[in-house]
């Protein structure tokens, strides 16, 4: 394999997501033609050594750049990104919203979406999807946007909230939040080694 495909890979994951077969597709197009277990097994080497994200898009799993100081920040895309994981696909979506919408105490522009993970054809899929539970936010207040410094917001771009929150739903946000605050925290010394923490400890 050669030694910069770390760096196309970089290169071509620049700001969008892609699966196994994108990837491998547009490397070959750079030169590079590996089989696709090949990079199926280096993307996911690269997901442990936390350079890449990967986030299950039924029936593909997408890959990401991790941004510089992502991991170390404790940023909340990432939390949410890696912790949705667990959420069956149905319900990713509402509860990334809810999870995010109830820890930043708005609504949830489009633009986060695509930092939690999701793909914009996810979220249209979604929004189009007869069991869709979010909804436009009816009006967003200014100092929102304004107020938003860390990613590049659209001014007149549209934002999420939940319009049917449903006890599955806070189940799972309330499993995703736990783990969040346990991730941010240092609990070691405090809890048994063997204990583990499933969705029915929130029911």
């Amino acid at each position: 394999m050669s030694a910069n495909i770390y760096l196309l890979i970089k290169e071509i994951l620049k700001g969008r997501q892609l699966s196994i077969s994108g990837v491998t597709r547009e490397l070959k197009d750079k030169g590079i033609d590996e089989h696709r277990l090949v990079m199926t097994g280096y993307l996911r080497a690269l997901k442990d050594l936390k350079k890449l994200n990967e986030v299950e898009i039924p029936p593909s799993k997408v890959y990401s750049i991790v941004e510089a100081g992502q991991n170390e920040s404790g940023d909340i895309y990432s939390f949410i990104s890696e912790y949705i994981k667990s959420v069956e696909s149905s319900l990713m979506i509402p509860v990334a919203v809810y999870v995010l919408s109830r820890t930043l105490d708005r609504p949830v522009f489009k633009e986060e979406f695509i930092k939690m993970g999701f793909s914009a054809k996810s979220l249209t899929d979604y929004l189009a999807s007869a069991n869709c539970a979010i909804t436009l936010a009816d009006k967003i207040p200014k100092e929102y946007v304004t107020g938003i410094t860390k990613i590049k917001i659209a001014p007149e771009g549209p934002a999420y909230e939940l319009k049917n929150v449903n006890p599955v739903i806070i189940k799972h946000s309330n499993c995703i939040l736990i783990k969040i605050v346990r991730s941010s925290i240092d609990i070691s010394g405090l809890i048994p080694k063997t204990k583990s923490t499933t969705i029915t400890d929130f029911e």
